[in-house]
């Protein structure tokens, strides 16, 4: 029996096999091969196994997301069995005895830049198909699996880190937990876990050996603690506290239907947070009152190319519809920083958090933009739509972003495309300039909605993705609270509603602290609704709402 002590980030038990996230080797294997007739034949099988997940994928894409969506992979599997492409693939082989993954590697590159010198822009965007189309097939030649994870029951899945684009394509049927060397508590795969109600614990580093892989783990999110081949006493200890996980859970289930409202009248809404369509679901089990969030940047990412409108739409609808008239608050893009896609070709950047991203890439390529808001304002006609712009310092780019609100109204009035009138504007506190400026911020749009993770960043000066920060980066910080206080006063004072759609949200040890300085919105991950709603129905605002002031505002806040 092994031990191994990390951070834990998304509480539970969980007990299964240890299985290590295969990634993609950057280099391509490269030799000469004798018997031609075998690489052949590799390629062949290779093709076709590419050209049945294609299928399934359209089929998933057309049952989620349409028609529009499907035709993407619909393109990729006539760009697999083109005859130009496997005849050049074949000459490499056969004549140039090239093995197969050189061979599909050196015609995809030929065939992009023919594309990509084209004239016609519809030509041009084959290039990046068959760069995907071919990388697909040389995943399948070296072993690489699609979405990270090639096992016929659930695993416990280990990692270095995920970044946001690989999060987005796992499997997420076979995953019972994280555990990963790097990440923070608001990484991204941190916050997966705790969407999808499953337990995560980060800052292993150097102590999973490979050798681990395949055996049994056990892991605790709430106590941090992860055992390898635990004995039975061991085994059984966890299998009680998972018992003792799901009763409680039972009990809470008693809460769905009930009031989010405080032993003293005070009401608070009680939302979620979401990467995709998918995570409706999970909303809608857990007794969410709206999404408070839905992170559309995970639409892009799931591509390997600029969504279309109709693909956004579809998106976009999809959950609207689902939610039957329930809120829905969708941020427009935020890219950038930690979440970076390679089609959008930005540059690299010494201090990415404080670069180009989110409302500052929607300004300055307006075309993107623009088709996001078509997507948005269409959609609205299905459901009660918020949109919400994030990254905001100032009143320039709040007015700029609404310039080209009206500008889509117009161009579908003009189209005779139907849209709601009743669309909320809002931005995204996460800033210190936007909280210093709620004020004036507050007299734009309808609502506010703080972003804790960065908020916390910029006030404290700390990398929300550096976990050797340890204590310095603390989002109970009274700089944060305090700027939070000032942000619901410039709301209120201006007639718009305040939430929180950080982390935060689901702190419960701060719950008092956002009924007393007035936030209208909580929100949080699926499974954190109804041990959110516990806490509140137990508080008595009035009783505490003079000392939370006191603390925060006072002469005697604690230095800590």
């Amino acid at each position: 029996m092994i031990s191994i002590q990390g951070k834990g980030v998304s509480t539970g038990v969980a007990i299964g096999p240890l299985y290590y996230y295969h990634r993609a080797e950057n280099t391509i294997r490269r030799f000469i091969t004798e018997n031609v007739e075998e690489e052949w034949d590799r390629f062949k099988a290779a093709q076709a196994k590419a050209i049945e997940q294609l299928g399934e994928l359209a089929e998933k894409a057309r049952a989620e997301a349409g028609d529009e969506a499907a035709l993407l992979f619909e393109t990729h599997q006539m760009m697999a069995e083109d005859l130009d492409y496997e005849e050049g693939i074949e000459s490499l082989i056969k004549e140039e005895k090239q093995n197969a993954e050189a061979a599909v590697s050196d015609i995809a590159a030929q065939f992009a830049d023919m594309f990509a010198q084209m004239e016609d822009a519809y030509m041009q965007a084959r290039s990046a198909d068959v760069k995907d189309v071919s990388s697909r097939i040389i995943n399948i030649l070296t072993g690489v699996v699609q979405g990270g994870i090639d096992s016929d029951v659930p695993v416990i899945l280990a990692a270095d880190d995920l970044a946001p684009s690989e999060t987005v394509q796992l499997d997420k049927s076979k995953i019972l937990g994280f555990v990963t060397e790097g990440g923070s508590g608001s990484s991204h795969t941190a916050i997966l876990a705790r969407t999808m109600g499953i337990p995560a614990i980060i800052g292993v580093a150097g102590q999973m050996k490979p050798e681990y892989e395949g055996r049994e783990v056990v892991i605790d999110g709430s106590t941090g603690n992860i055992v390898v081949d635990p004995d039975e006493q061991t085994r059984l200890y966890m299998l009680t506290k998972l018992e003792e996980q799901k009763k409680r859970q039972k009990l809470l289930e008693q809460l769905k239907g009930k009031e989010n409202v405080t032993k003293d009248g005070q009401k608070v809404r009680v939302f979620c947070n979401i990467g995709n369509p998918e995570d409706v679901p999970a909303v809608l089990n857990n007794d969410g009152g709206g999404i408070g969030l839905f992170r559309s940047e995970f639409l892009y990412l799931n591509c390997d190319d600029y969504p279309s409108e109709e693909y956004q739409f579809e998106a976009y609808k999809k959950v609207l519809s689902d939610m039957g008239g329930k809120e829905v608050v969708i941020r427009t893009l935020d890219i950038g920083a930690d979440k970076q896609i390679d089609y959008f070709q930005l540059p690299k950047e010494e201090n990415p958090a404080l670069g180009n991203r989110a409302l500052r890439i929607c300004l300055n390529r307006p075309e993107i933009f623009k088709t996001q808001l078509r997507a948005l304002f269409r959609a609205s006609a299905y459901g009660k739509l918020c949109i919400m712009f994030p990254m905001v310092t100032s009143v320039w780019e709040v007015k700029e972003a609404r310039k080209m609100c009206e500008l889509v109204k117009k161009e579908l009035d003009a189209e005779g495309k139907p849209y709601s009138d009743d669309v909320q504007i809002g931005i995204m506190i996460e800033t210190p300039a936007a909280a210093i400026m709620s004020d004036r911020l507050a007299k734009l749009v309808d609502f506010f909605s703080c972003g804790t993770n960065d908020l916390t960043q910029y006030t404290l000066a700390c990398d929300r993705q550096n976990n050797d920060l340890g204590r310095f980066f603390n989002p109970h910080h009274p700089a944060v609270l305090r700027l939070l206080k000032m942000v619901c006063d410039n709301a209120h004072k201006n007639g718009i509603w305040v939430g929180i759609c950080g982390e935060l949200g689901a702190d419960l040890d701060l719950t008092e602290t956002f009924l007393s300085i007035g936030i209208d919105e909580l929100s949080v991950s699926p499974r954190s609704v109804l041990p959110l709603r516990q806490k509140i129905r137990d508080t008595y605002v009035s009783a505490v709402r003079q000392d939370v002031l006191n603390q925060l505002l006072g002469d005697d806040v604690p230095l800590e």
